[in-house]
């Protein structure tokens, strides 16, 4: 494809354009968060290993809310693991 060097393109959307342009909600991007690992809305990604396949996982957690227990399946494995937060 031959392009002439004065025709004038226009510049690639950015992921907000086109989460914009097709109605999406924003996707939350681990390594797009802040150097601590905190956001401002308060969430926190968390790196843990499961018990049972020793497979390694991030997962998102609401840091804001202090304390909290849930339950999360491993995607490999599909065991359940209980995670605990400790508020600060």
């Amino acid at each position: 494809m031959l392009v002439c060097p004065h025709e004038r393109r226009s510049p690639s959307p950015t992921a907000t354009d086109i989460d914009a342009l097709y109605g999406l909600e924003p996707v939350f991007e681990p390594d797009q968060s802040e150097k601590a690992g905190i956001s401002e809305a308060g969430n926190a990604v968390r790196v843990g290993v499961m018990p049972y396949c020793g497979e390694s996982f991030e997962t998102l957690v609401d840091v804001s809310a202090g304390s909290a227990s849930y339950i999360e399946d491993c995607q490999i494995c599909c065991q359940p693991i209980e995670m605990s937060l400790a508020g600060q």
